[in-house]
Protein backbone atom coordinates (compact mmCIF):
# COMPACT_ATOMS: atom_id res chain seq x y z
CA UNK A 1 0.00 0.00 0.00
CA UNK A 2 1.58 3.46 -0.90
CA UNK A 3 2.40 5.49 1.85
CA UNK A 4 -0.75 8.25 3.32
CA UNK A 5 -1.52 11.54 2.49
CA UNK A 6 1.40 13.81 2.97
CA UNK A 7 0.48 15.48 6.56
CA UNK A 8 2.68 17.67 9.02
CA UNK A 9 1.96 15.74 12.10
CA UNK A 10 2.79 18.30 14.94
CA UNK A 11 5.75 16.62 17.29
CA UNK A 12 3.88 15.77 20.47
CA UNK A 13 2.69 12.51 21.92
CA UNK A 14 -0.92 12.44 22.02
CA UNK A 15 -4.20 14.53 20.10
CA UNK A 16 -7.77 14.91 21.33
CA UNK A 17 -10.40 14.66 18.79
CA UNK A 18 -10.36 17.83 17.18
CA UNK A 19 -6.84 18.33 16.48
CA UNK A 20 -7.30 14.73 15.04
CA UNK A 21 -9.73 15.76 12.38
CA UNK A 22 -8.23 19.34 11.72
CA UNK A 23 -5.07 17.14 10.55
CA UNK A 24 -7.32 14.89 8.90
CA UNK A 25 -9.87 17.12 7.31
CA UNK A 26 -12.96 15.24 8.33
CA UNK A 27 -15.43 16.45 10.83
CA UNK A 28 -14.88 14.62 14.38
CA UNK A 29 -18.53 12.58 13.81
CA UNK A 30 -16.29 10.75 11.12
CA UNK A 31 -13.42 9.35 12.91
CA UNK A 32 -15.67 8.44 15.30
CA UNK A 33 -17.64 6.31 12.59
CA UNK A 34 -13.97 5.21 11.58
CA UNK A 35 -13.23 4.30 14.61
CA UNK A 36 -16.48 1.48 14.63
CA UNK A 37 -15.92 0.26 11.10
CA UNK A 38 -12.04 0.02 11.38
CA UNK A 39 -12.36 -1.37 15.01
CA UNK A 40 -9.65 1.51 15.98
CA UNK A 41 -9.64 1.82 19.67
CA UNK A 42 -7.66 4.99 21.11
CA UNK A 43 -6.93 5.90 24.18
CA UNK A 44 -8.72 7.78 26.67
CA UNK A 45 -7.80 10.48 28.83
CA UNK A 46 -8.68 10.12 32.79
CA UNK A 47 -11.33 12.43 31.95
CA UNK A 48 -12.33 10.21 29.52
CA UNK A 49 -11.39 11.94 26.27
CA UNK A 50 -10.20 10.18 23.21
CA UNK A 51 -6.67 10.78 22.63
CA UNK A 52 -4.50 9.48 19.40
CA UNK A 53 -1.06 8.78 18.82
CA UNK A 54 0.87 9.51 15.45
CA UNK A 55 0.32 5.64 14.52
CA UNK A 56 -3.69 6.54 14.29
CA UNK A 57 -3.27 9.46 12.26
CA UNK A 58 -1.07 7.24 10.00
CA UNK A 59 -4.12 4.91 10.14
CA UNK A 60 -7.00 7.47 9.77
CA UNK A 61 -4.77 9.13 6.76
CA UNK A 62 -4.98 5.57 5.30
CA UNK A 63 -8.56 5.35 5.68
CA UNK A 64 -8.94 8.68 4.21
CA UNK A 65 -6.96 8.12 1.32
CA UNK A 66 -8.96 4.77 0.74
CA UNK A 67 -12.03 6.31 0.70
CA UNK A 68 -11.74 9.53 -0.53
CA UNK A 69 -9.42 9.38 -3.01
CA UNK A 70 -9.49 5.57 -4.50
CA UNK A 71 -13.11 5.46 -3.85
CA UNK A 72 -12.99 2.61 -2.14
CA UNK A 73 -16.25 1.17 -0.35
CA UNK A 74 -15.97 0.86 3.74
CA UNK A 75 -15.38 -3.02 3.36
CA UNK A 76 -13.07 -2.49 0.31
CA UNK A 77 -11.05 -0.20 2.47
CA UNK A 78 -10.98 -2.56 5.59
CA UNK A 79 -10.12 -5.42 2.88
CA UNK A 80 -7.23 -3.51 2.14
CA UNK A 81 -5.87 -2.55 5.42
CA UNK A 82 -6.18 -5.94 6.73
CA UNK A 83 -4.12 -7.20 3.77
CA UNK A 84 -1.98 -4.36 2.17
CA UNK A 85 -1.46 -6.81 -0.68
CA UNK A 86 -4.12 -6.37 -2.14
CA UNK A 87 -5.07 -2.95 -1.45
CA UNK A 88 -4.94 -2.50 -5.04
CA UNK A 89 -7.49 -0.80 -6.82
CA UNK A 90 -7.68 -2.76 -9.84
CA UNK A 91 -8.79 -5.45 -7.01
CA UNK A 92 -11.73 -3.70 -5.56
CA UNK A 93 -14.48 -2.00 -7.97
CA UNK A 94 -14.82 1.61 -7.79
CA UNK A 95 -18.15 3.11 -6.66
CA UNK A 96 -18.48 4.45 -10.00
CA UNK A 97 -17.46 1.65 -11.67
CA UNK A 98 -20.65 -0.15 -9.43
CA UNK A 99 -22.94 2.39 -10.31
CA UNK A 100 -22.55 2.35 -13.75
CA UNK A 101 -22.37 -1.74 -13.82
CA UNK A 102 -25.98 -1.15 -12.06
CA UNK A 103 -26.92 0.90 -14.61
CA UNK A 104 -26.15 -1.14 -17.75
CA UNK A 105 -27.97 -3.95 -16.13
CA UNK A 106 -31.15 -2.21 -15.47
CA UNK A 107 -31.23 -1.18 -18.96
CA UNK A 108 -30.66 -4.98 -19.90
CA UNK A 109 -33.37 -5.91 -17.32
CA UNK A 110 -35.43 -3.49 -19.16
CA UNK A 111 -35.04 -4.41 -22.44
CA UNK A 112 -35.84 -8.17 -21.73
CA UNK A 113 -38.93 -6.61 -20.16
CA UNK A 114 -40.02 -4.81 -22.98
CA UNK A 115 -39.08 -8.13 -25.36
CA UNK A 116 -41.44 -10.24 -23.21
CA UNK A 117 -44.16 -8.00 -23.52
CA UNK A 118 -44.36 -7.72 -26.99
CA UNK A 119 -43.98 -11.54 -27.93
CA UNK A 120 -47.55 -11.67 -25.16
CA UNK A 121 -48.97 -9.35 -26.70
CA UNK A 122 -51.99 -10.70 -28.70
CA UNK A 123 -51.47 -11.14 -32.63
CA UNK A 124 -54.31 -8.70 -34.15
CA UNK A 125 -55.31 -10.41 -37.77
CA UNK A 126 -54.46 -7.61 -40.45
CA UNK A 127 -56.87 -7.16 -42.55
Amino acid sequence: MSEPIDVHIPDKMFFRIGELAELIGVEPHVLRYWEQEFRIRPQRSQSGQRTYRRKDIVRFLQIKRLLYEQGFTIAGARRALLDPAKGDVAEEPRQSDVRQRLDDLRQKIANTRLKVARAWEPHVPRS
